[in-house]
């Protein structure tokens, strides 16, 4: 069965807290592990929410600020100490590469996984899969940094109501199914189109095209809401989002579940987050995120 769900690591910003943890984030999506944005002590967060080395296969790296970046080096060591068997790929703006290679090599260590680099330069598609097609966008901090979004491909529902009114049942459904069409009955008569899952993580930027370039019709969507509507100058300031442009953003994209996350160190109540991307407008499922926290990625339409 199989399993996509969000595992949350850590959710502050700049300085971890008592109660929060520097960023961290690992998207569970059918085998495979996506871990996002690993900021120090991601390593200790993994083993506390039961997320081992080998159920990573990708790591994206949004920039090069530490609170999303400086656990990078421990999780790449615990990799290599754990022999990871598989393939793991990491994500990075270029222009972030002498941080990578210093987060990499920042200590000795006795490399025994080969760790597959693919830097991001521009936007467009990173890999393709058989589960989803991974995708980057910029957005807009005071250093080079890019939001990612996996789209999985579209399949189809079959209808039985059509497959009965045809005749077509057994093994005839899977026949049409793989070959398109059955005598004259053509898959298009007997099914719909089932739109793919879409899930896209949004973190340091002001409001810009990538932000709603990456939330467009997604089933889940994490994005920074660091600072509250009242602190909004600081916001632009330094290069983040309000909780309710987050709600306004989720809005406007037709967001089904929005996870709002990496809260400034000024805020201990997580309630006004919520209120404020309500009152934005936002009417679908909502999560004010906490560390260790698991959110499943909604059903299929």
């Amino acid at each position: 069965m199989s399993v996509r769900e969000l595992v949350v690591l850590g959710t502050a910003s700049q300085v971890p807290t008592r109660h929060r943890n520097h960023n961290g984030y690992l998207l569970r999506w059918d085998g495979e592990g996506i871990l996002f944005d690993p900021g120090e002590g991601t390593q200790r967060q993994m083993l506390r929410a039961g997320v081992a080395a080998h159920d990573l296969h990708r790591i994206c790296v949004t920039h090069f600020h530490g609170d999303h970046s400086l656990g990078l080096a421990g999780v790449i060591q615990r990799i290599n100490l754990d022999r990871v068997p598989h393939e793991i790929t990491a994500h990075f703006p270029r222009s972030g590469q002498r941080f990578y290679d210093r987060l990499r090599y920042s200590t000795a260590y006795r490399e025994t996984v080969p760790l597959t680099e693919a830097s991001v330069d521009s936007d467009g598609v990173l890999a393709s899969t058989k589960s989803y097609v991974l995708e980057a966008h910029k957005l807009s901090h005071p250093v080079e940094s890019y939001g990612y979004r996996l789209v999985e491909p579209d399949g189809r529902r079959m209808l039985p109501e059509r497959l009965a009114s045809y005749g077509i049942g057994g093994a005839d459904v899977g026949r049409i199914q793989r070959e398109g069409a059955l005598g004259d009955v053509s898959l298009d008569e007997v099914s719909e189109v089932r739109r793919g899952q879409r899930f896209a993580f949004v973190m340091d930027t002001r409001l810009c095209d990538g932000v709603y370039a990456l939330a467009e019709g997604c089933d889940m969507l994490v994005i920074e809401s660091t600072f509250l509507d009242g602190d909004m100058q600081l916001a632009v300031d330094h290069g983040h989002l309000t909780a309710g442009q987050a709600g306004a953003v989720a809005r406007d994209a037709g967001v089904r579940h929005l996870v709002l996350t990496h809260f400034s160190q000024r805020y201990s109540e997580p309630d006004e987050f919520e209120r404020q991307a309500r009152a934005a407008g936002f009417e679908g499922e909502l999560t004010v995120a906490h560390d260790l926290l698991r959110v499943p990625v909604p059903k299929r339409r």
